[in-house]
């Protein structure tokens, strides 16, 4: 197992504690997975007031706010302070082939799990294949293949007056 050690990460620490100053919020760790008709991402947000949460989307970035507040007595003295308090925010760029008019937003047991379509222009399209006669599928135009629906014709067309 690889330690790494950082003096100002335990400076700023000591620093925090000593001042009472609250610790700043470390990002809401999240997992995005996709299924066939949406993505999914899930945010880790225990603690969070869901008063406090606010989903919106603004040109292809969708961000995620909230907060959480201590609820101390007033003559407290902290030995060990590890739970940061204060407001979470992390924003996502997404994508053009999302439905961003049909977000889905659940917060349940400290997880706020977001649903977002996939646009139907996105989706993935089976392309139907079907069997022609090989005349009329690729003709030529000036010794190339070209692909057409009917078969060229090999005769330069005449003007009659």
């Amino acid at each position: 197992m690889i330690m790494r050690f950082d003096p100002f990460r335990d400076l700023d620490r000591l620093a925090g504690e000593a001042f009472g100053a609250a610790r700043t919020p470390a990002l809401m760790p999240m997992d995005c997975l996709r299924t066939a008709d949406s993505i999914v991402v899930r945010f880790d947000m225990p603690g969070i007031d869901a008063d406090s949460l606010d989903v919106s989307t603004e040109n292809n970035t969708l961000t995620v706010r909230g907060e959480r507040h201590r609820h101390d007595l007033d003559d407290v003295t902290y030995l060990v302070s590890e739970r940061p308090s204060g407001t979470y925010r992390r924003q996502l760029v997404l994508g053009d082939g999302l439905n961003l008019e049909r977000v889905h937003a659940d917060y349940h047991d400290g997880v706020l799990t977001l649903t977002i379509p996939v646009a139907e222009k996105a989706k993935p399209r089976k392309i139907q294949i079907t069997r022609g006669d090989a005349s009329t599928a690729i003709s030529t135009h000036e010794g190339r293949p070209m692909i057409g629906g009917e078969a060229a014709s090999r005769e330069p067309a005449t003007a009659t007056a």
